[in-house]
């Protein structure tokens, strides 16, 4: 009982943490270092920004899937040393993990953080391996504007191409409280990434689904006051579902926009189970590769 008094205590001091100005690195100082090994600074691309961060499970067997994770902040802010918590998560459940940093406004507008999202999805392909990691076991995930660059990658095969690869080459995406479909951009910080009022219709990754889409889970924050769940995930799950594409969809009422992502680390896991959905979803696409590898 006193253990899970603590348990609480913690929680809700870090969730009072959480609502202000800087919290992941307190997350971070709660993230134990005995389940990966960290491989870090790997360039990726030639821009300073262009760096990302192998998290290997400790005793792992070899290949391993991988999950590449893209961070949110609007596409102006954000890096992957603060998201040392989620590459935590998942290596302790026996998953590699790749943390990319990509460029920000105002060096680059919509496309560049894309590029580089891509970037560093073929990278990982290319030499995951080396990492214990399986290239053909590869997800892509994020959290904010970091499941817009997941969803953009999984769903629009520019992007992919442009390092020789195919949305097919993916097993799946998660997507975190991403926004999907919003334009007119109304977010001031916003506007100027996606040139509004100008703002391309082909920059929404909802325009972007087809029926080779790959399979996705989708979670939001019941009551997300930065990106409405109902227009931008429960649409996109509808979406998806309308072209026969595999996806899961669930809300949450205990976190909020940026507490659903600190649900990965280990003193705010109570909120919600993202990283059990997570590894389910993860596992499910493991099992339908093995059925359908054996038929």
């Amino acid at each position: 009982m006193i253990r899970i008094a603590l348990r609480i205590m913690i929680a809700g001091g870090l969730l009072g943490l959480l609502m202000g100005c800087s919290p992941l690195k307190v997350l971070d100082a709660f993230t134990p270092g005995g389940t990966f090994t960290r491989t870090a600074d790997l360039n990726y691309g030639s821009d300073p920004r262009n760096l990302l961060d192998v998290y290997t499970p400790v005793d792992a067997p070899a290949d391993a899937p991988v999950v590449v994770f893209f961070y949110g902040g609007s596409w102006n802010t954000g890096s992957r040393t603060d998201y040392s918590f989620v590459g935590e998560a998942l290596a302790s459940r026996g998953i590699v993990a790749v943390l990319a940093d990509y460029r920000l406004y105002p060096q680059v507008h919509y496309q560049g953080f894309l590029q580089d999202s891509a970037r560093a999805v073929g990278w990982t392909r290319e030499h995951i391996h080396k990492y214990g990691g399986d290239p053909n076991r590869l997800y892509v995930m994020g959290h904010s504007a970091g499941g817009y660059n997941a969803a953009m990658l999984a769903l629009d095969s520019n992007w992919l191409a442009a390092v020789g690869m195919t949305p097919s080459m993916l097993s799946g995406w998660i997507g975190l409280a991403g926004p999907y479909d919003f334009l007119p951009v109304e977010n001031p910080e916003v506007k100027p990434v996606f040139f509004f009022p100008d703002s391309p219709s082909d920059s929404q990754p909802i325009n972007h689904v087809s029926a080779a889409s790959p399979p996705a889970l989708l979670i939001a924050a019941k009551d997300d006051n930065v990106v409405n769940p109902q227009r931008n995930t429960g649409g996109m799950a509808k979406r998806l579902r309308e072209h026969g594409v595999s996806v899961r969809e669930l809300y949450y009422a205990r976190p909020g926009h940026a507490t659903l992502v600190a649900a990965f680390s280990r003193p705010m896991r109570g909120l919600a189970p993202v990283l059990d959905e997570v590894v389910n979803f993860v596992h499910a696409q493991e099992q339908g590769r093995v059925i359908a590898e054996g038929q």
